[in-house]
């Protein structure tokens, strides 16, 4: 079984996903590995909490939903996944890549073939935004007047 925190990166690539690319990087896979839900996905609401600038102070910035699904394969592996919104089956599939990807057969493929393209596209579209914030970023200073 991988370490915890490479299981958190993978579940990290997984839930920032699109529901496209994700299914678009499954299905070329032709996998149809055997599993039963424990946990049907289920939509929600988590509360998004935030701090505001100089103090740090906590607030409430709003609410979101997730979706989150559990489903075990015929070994009794589990795979759990949370996701923004409220997309069902891509929740169901995140579980399921999750579960195959503690499977010491199924891991270096799904790996190769599912979490580094996804981890490569979600690094490319953060590089993306960092640009687009820092072309507008303004500068403010203040001038000090002589006669103060």
């Amino acid at each position: 079984m991988e370490s915890l925190t490479q299981r958190q990166q993978w579940l990290s690539v997984l839930a920032h996903s699109s529901a496209s690319a994700l299914a678009e990087h499954w299905q070329a896979l032709h996998l149809a590995p055997r599993f039963s839900l424990i946990r049907p996905a289920e939509i929600g609401l988590t509360r998004l909490m935030a701090r505001m600038g100089a103090s740090g102070k906590r607030f409430v910035m709003g609410d979101a939903t997730v979706t989150r699904a559990v489903v075990r394969l015929e070994d009794g592996t589990l795979g759990y996944s949370y996701v923004l919104g409220r997309d069902k089956a891509h929740a169901e599939r995140c579980a399921l890549i999750d579960a195959l990807l503690q499977q010491p057969q199924t891991h270096a493929l799904l790996t190769e073939k599912v979490i580094t393209p996804l981890a490569a596209l979600r690094e490319e579209q953060r590089q993306l935004r960092a640009r687009e914030i820092a072309s507008s970023k303004v500068d403010f200073f203040t001038l000090v007047r002589g006669d103060n």
